[in-house]
């Protein structure tokens, strides 16, 4: 639909419908005692915004006008923006963005918690918290050593030191709790270290590694480490859109809300309170491989996770704290693409199946077995929707199809037998090229497009609620998101 042909009255009213509902509780004076801070990884405006679009139109299917229907956390009262670069790029990456928030201090990409030197350590958000006698906990949908979370609680020269930075979270004694994903180098980069579940048990961490498990965690749980059985790849939690079809074909997986639900339960004993991050890490995974669908459905995932910290709040108003934003922009997304002109078809995106990562299977099945490409066109329409058929909006054209077979014929060869050319770089990054090329020849259909596979300079929005959300309104650097944590707290950092 084309939103150029709407009367401007009618578009502005429906633009008003499915917004979030206001809440029930403003900003709040005085200090916060229970603090939520929820990290979408790779979020900024286009992500939620695409998330907010798709989801009011497939609850508005009938509608002869666009619907856009609002995230918990977008109708909060209060909303900031965050100027988001490092000390050596304007696109930054996670382990400087993280530092950023966590410590109010610039590093550079890749570092954890240090100074550009990589040798002088600042102070973290919750160690301030700890010293205060909160509780502390992590939640993310990755892997439970990667920069995001590995930002609340251990400090390293590179991200890339991942057995190092989960020895320091099992062993530091700041958290109480971590969960989600697993670990990448369990016992370290070459299998010749101890294994960290050998130093999580000397250190008093009660391993739950099942569904039901998980779902009974409470305050006498004690240290929790909690990970999900089905970890998918990464060492991460299932992308949302895998997890419901796990669902739906009657299995049991995790959701983000579930993991976050259970760390509230573990902490929510403490005479004092309690910190807790919670990250949706695989936006940005998916954002990174370009695939909007299943971005959407991170995004969707992250702001049930928030729903919990809102549930929450209802037991403790006036002392809660929910803040919600990203560490960078990830994709370059935009909604809108050159050849579908004003027209964003965002209900074209349902025939998407699974996630890329999941199609990767197939293609690695109808590799193995040599399959034509009559077979895998067929695949492709069942998994994403797109056909030869000239009655269906998802018809292919002839130039999108030679892609698709190009593509193809690429999976079929070796990795180290790929020749890339700067078209093939643009076309498939780092990512299988049948794969991307599906995501992406779906996502322009529907009219949005990405512009690359890696980060970008965005501002982010911040969203805040609750006891000392008024500091976060403004525009401001992401060092300052630190100071605003430690002003809602009523805490002063050190000199």
């Amino acid at each position: 639909m084309s939103l150029k042909k709407l009367p401007a009255l009618l578009l502005a009213a429906a633009l008003l419908v499915g917004t979030a509902p206001a809440l029930g509780q403003e900003t709040a004076p005085g200090i916060a005692k229970y603090v939520f801070f929820f990290i979408g990884d790779g979020m900024s405006n286009p992500q939620t915004t695409a998330a907010q679009y798709y989801n009011g139109t497939m609850e508005n299917r009938e509608s002869e006008v666009p619907v856009s229907k609002g995230l918990s956390f977008t109708g909060f009262p209060v909303v900031g923006l965050q100027v988001t670069h490092d000390a050596s790029s304007f696109a930054p990456d996670s382990a400087a963005t993280a530092t950023a928030m966590a410590t109010g201090q610039k590093t550079t990409s890749g570092t954890v918690n240090l100074l550009p030197d990589e040798e002088t350590p600042l102070k973290i958000i919750t160690e301030y918290a700890r010293e205060a006698g909160m509780k502390i906990g992590v939640v993310t949908s990755v892997s439970l050593d990667h920069a995001t979370p590995a930002a609340q609680y251990a400090r390293s020269s590179h991200r890339s030191n991942q057995y190092d930075i989960a020895v320091q979270g099992l062993t530091n004694g700041l958290l109480d709790f971590l969960g989600g994903g697993g670990f990448r180098q369990t016992d370290g980069r070459r299998g010749d270290k101890r294994n960290l579940f050998e130093i999580a048990r000397e250190n008093g961490w009660n391993l739950v590694n099942d569904n039901e498990g998980i779902r009974a965690i409470g305050a006498s749980s004690g240290r929790t480490l909690a990970i999900v059985p089905d970890l998918a790849g990464g060492d991460a939690m299932q992308y949302e859109v895998d997890r419901l079809a796990i669902i739906e074909d009657g299995g049991d997986s995790l959701s983000l809300k579930e993991m976050t639900s259970a760390a509230i339960r573990a902490l929510e004993g403490g005479e004092n309170g309690f910190f807790l991050m919670a990250e949706g890490g695989k936006i940005d995974w998916a954002a990174h491989a370009n695939d909007v669908f299943t971005m959407i459905h991170e995004v969707n995932a992250l702001d049930e996770a928030v729903g919990a910290a809102l549930d929450f709040s209802q037991k403790h108003p006036g002392e809660t704290l929910i803040v919600v934003t990203g560490d960078h922009e990830t994709g370059g997304l935009s909604l809108g693409y050159a050849a579908t002109g004003y027209d964003i078809d965002l209900e074209l995106l349902r025939r998407q199946t699974m996630s890329f990562e999941a199609f990767d299977r197939v293609v690695a099945d109808l590799r193995a077995k040599e399959a034509g490409f009559d077979e895998v066109l067929k695949a492709i329409t069942r998994n994403f929707g797109l056909t030869l058929d000239e009655e269906r909006s998802l018809r292919l054209t002839d130039g999108e199809l030679q892609k698709l077979e190009d593509a193809y014929a690429m999976n079929l060869l070796p990795s180290d037998e790929r020749d890339y050319g700067e078209e093939e770089k643009i076309n498939y990054g780092d990512y299988q090229p049948l794969s991307v090329t599906a995501v992406h020849i779906l996502a322009r259909k529907a009219g949005l497009n990405f512009s690359s596979y890696a980060h970008t300079g965005l501002t982010l929005p911040v969203y805040a609620w609750g006891a000392g959300a008024e500091y976060f309104s403004g525009l401001y650097d992401n060092t300052r998101i630190f100071h605003h944590f430690m002003d809602a707290m009523g805490l002063t950092p050190d000199d």
